[in-house]
């Protein structure tokens, strides 16, 4: 497929963005709240970005995939992110060529038929999301209390489960329906949707004997992520 191809979805995927529980990232710097932009092209990046979402030319998981892929990652701030991922997945559905995005304008017609996003349905759009939320095909392996052990290896594709937590024993804490599962939806392998749970993990079974025994931390994790401690 050539947007797997393109996104870099093979044994060697490696996500960037995966970097909860790392040190070496330097000081957190709070930011005023409410402080949205720090630069006038961040908002045109966002409305390109929800322009195109809106085509259905791919979905966002296909979107996060694209994101996190990106090799200068840590190196760019959270809009130059979105839009360094708009160009990949641009370029990677044919929808425009480098030679375009470098010009700055268009070199060839149109693709025709693709939907386009009017000004006054933006906030309608917003509103109404993206639910993922599918009928089950099967019934929940796991109840609330259940205590469950996460995936330890590697995942070769996007993945919504954290490094940090994988081959930890947590809590079943909440079950909340099948939804679409990323981990396919990401590699354009249709929707497969899945048991969702929120797992709780106490800080001392994250961390070790570092961690904080008195805390907790609540990870949302699929079924496929899960087996029976």
């Amino acid at each position: 497929m050539v947007l797997l191809s393109s996104l870099g979805a093979n044994v060697t995927y490696v996500s960037h963005a995966d970097i909860g529980g790392r040190a070496g990232f330097g000081q957190v710097v709070p930011e005023p709240e409410g402080e949205l932009f720090h630069a006038a092209w961040e908002p045109r990046v966002l409305a390109l970005t929800l322009a195109m979402g809106a085509t259905g030319s791919w979905n966002i998981d296909m979107s996060r995939a694209a994101r996190e892929t990106l090799p200068n990652y840590s190196k760019l701030s959270y809009y130059a992110i979105w839009f360094e991922g708009l160009c990949k997945l641009l370029t990677a559905m044919q929808l425009v060529s480098a030679r375009e995005i470098a010009s700055g304008h268009s070199l060839r017609p149109p693709k025709p038929h693709v939907p386009l996003l009017a000004a006054a349905q933006v906030a309608q759009v917003l509103a109404r999301g993206t639910p993922t939320l599918r009928a089950p095909s099967a019934r929940a392996r796991f109840a609330v209390g259940d205590a469950v052990r996460t995936f330890t290896g590697e995942v070769p594709h996007h993945t919504r489960l954290p490094r940090y937590v994988r081959g930890h024993v947590g809590e079943v804490e909440l079950v909340h329906g099948c939804h679409v599962f990323p981990d396919s939806s990401a590699a354009g392998e249709g929707e497969n949707p899945q048991w969702l749970y929120t797992v709780r993990f106490t800080g001392s079974e994250l961390w070790g004997p570092d961690g904080d025994p008195g805390s907790e931390v609540s990870v949302d994790a699929w079924e496929p992520y899960l087996e029976a401690a």
